[in-house]
């Protein structure tokens, strides 16, 4: 079956949801969002400390918040990003809370910031713990009171359709390459259907589940990455990949681990080992409110040295009261584990939890294919560079989406459907019913990530990981070629496709620099100047 629609958005968090509004808003087309499971399942549901953005005018200015990230992603980032996203963040603020968006105020009317890893300033606005889930909410009502937008959810993106799928020959080095929209299967009938669009937006979310144990719910499989990848698109920056210092260590909570978020820290709790003793004081003069690229190194190598499996953090010195009015959800889920953290330490860990490269956009989010554009955890838009400064992703998201909306609403009427585009063809491929090969190369992927492209790498390491990704690959493909398209043989291909890029990356990176560590190279160190 084929569908038509002027702005096709593949995912469902906080960066497709704000475009979809933006774009509904203008009425310029048909509008559909496609979501591979709920609306509330995204990995913005799972965003707890908050979104940062420049609101105390009296302490803080755009060019701390600007000097921060520089200084958070080791001077990869990309300064004019850096200062779009800094620059356009207040006015986005607003446009959330003008969605329905609440965020916790003090008495006063004034919202109650907190501070963050990497930040000079209290800026982070916030609802209690749950920011992501407050945002998610929001935007889903303001989704689904929409007239305008179609809503597909449980559809899986299998692939975008491009040239190749004309019968082209499309490489790496094709000038011109275009997005005619994608091939999304159906759950209810189990059948691949081609979308037309005229644009088509990429923002499908992270790729921590290609680890063993992740802050990302289980759908964060790169998928984004992985299509656009495979279309011949560019990515960037894919060796960054950053391990959350703090997850809850609960084991067999694995996908998603609990996020005990850098706020608590903010507010006061210390990294301790279990017996008591401070450690970050050996690593940083921020202490615990290092970056976390710092943090989850440090944390690493102690539990390394001591044999250990988790770390603690403390926030028992804090009023109990005030502890469990800014930290409900985190207090409760403790409890459940029989622990009461206004008395007890929180065993944490690090987890893989954000990929700061992804698919290479301009300032407009335009990818390298024409007439596609990615937002989100999926684009690498040069803010984060080398390490993502604590609640940035929230307000790039919506800043991004924000340039996204305005880019393609100026040239949407340019563009045509293309009428050619060949329904998918799966004659000859049969149901797959040998479900044990996936389940198997999917827990073999983490297992790979997680041992050898994890927080400390090596070569020996990654050319391990790169031997073994390679034997998945042929293995996976010829099994895709003769099943029928699933979202789980896809979402494999993806996994390995995208544990593939983070490898390659992480080679070809020679030093230390920001979250890529290795042992087998130098430390980069930034020039101050540069400030």
């Amino acid at each position: 079956m084929t569908y038509k629609y002027d702005f096709l958005i593949i995912g469902a968090g906080v960066a497709g949801m704000s475009y979809a509004l933006k774009v509904a808003k203008a009425r310029k087309g048909k509008v559909c969002i496609v979501c591979k499971t709920t609306l509330n399942e995204a990995n913005t549901y799972f965003a707890q400390g908050g979104i940062a953005s420049v609101t105390n005018l009296l302490t803080d200015n755009f060019k701390k918040h600007i000097n921060d990230t520089m200084v958070a992603g080791d001077m990869v980032s990309n300064p004019k990003a850096v200062e779009q996203v800094v620059r356009n963040a207040p006015s986005q603020i607003k446009e959330l809370v003008e969605w329905g968006v609440q965020f916790d105020k003090k008495e006063s009317g004034e919202y109650d910031l907190h501070r963050e890893g990497g930040h000079s300033e209290f800026r982070i606005l916030h609802h209690a713990d749950d920011t992501g889930a407050e945002i998610q909410r929001g935007l889903t009502a303001a989704l689904r009171s929409h007239p305008d937008i179609d809503i597909k959810e449980n559809h899986f993106a299998v692939e975008i359709i491009t040239q190749h799928h004309l019968g082209a020959l499309v490489t790496r080095r094709t000038p011109n390459i275009e997005c005619f929209g994608a091939y999304i299967l159906n759950p209810d009938t189990q059948k691949v259907d081609t979308y037309l669009s005229k644009v088509t937006l990429m923002c499908t979310g992270g790729c921590g589940a290609v680890y063993q144990t992740t802050t990302n719910p289980i759908i964060a499989t790169g998928d984004g990455e992985a299509m656009v990848y495979r279309a011949k698109g560019t990515v960037a920056d894919m060796e960054f990949v950053q391990f959350h210092p703090t997850a809850l260590y609960s084991p067999g909570e694995t996908h998603p681990a609990y996020l005990i978020t850098e706020a608590m820290r903010g507010y006061g709790a210390i990294l301790r080992l279990p017996d008591g003793t401070s450690f970050m004081e050996k690593y940083d003069e921020r202490l615990s409110l290092a970056p976390r690229d710092i943090v989850a190194r440090a944390i690493d190598k102690e539990m390394k040295i001591h044999g250990l499996n988790h770390v603690c953090l403390d926030v028992t010195h804090k009023d109990a009261e005030e502890t469990k009015h800014h930290f409900p959800n985190i207090y409760q889920k403790c409890l459940t584990l029989g622990i009461d953290i206004t008395n007890d330490y929180i065993p944490v860990r690090p987890a893989a939890h954000y990929m700061c490269g992804g698919i290479k956009v301009d300032m407009d989010g335009r990818s390298s294919i024409g007439r596609l554009y990615a937002i989100g955890e999926c684009a690498c838009t040069g803010l984060h560079g080398g390490n993502r400064l604590a609640s940035n992703s929230l307000i790039e998201a919506v800043v991004y989406a924000d340039a996204a909306a305005r880019h393609s609403l100026q040239h949407v009427a340019e563009y045509a459907f293309n009428e050619n585009v060949p329904e998918w063809n799966d004659e000859g491929t049969m149901t797959n019913e040998e479900k044990v090969l996936i389940t198997q190369s999917v827990k073999e992927v983490g297992e790979i990530m997680s041992n050898y492209v994890g927080i400390v790498r090596s070569d020996l390491r990654l050319k391990r990981a790169w031997n073994r990704l390679d034997m998945l690959y042929e293995e996976t493909e010829d099994l895709f070629k003769r099943v029928k398209a699933s979202r789980d043989i896809c979402e494999l291909r993806n996994m390995i496709n995208v544990g593939y890029l983070i490898t390659r990356w992480a080679i070809e990176r020679k030093e230390c620099r920001g979250l890529h560590f290795t042992t087998d190279y130098p430390f980069h160190a930034y020039d101050k100047s540069e400030l």
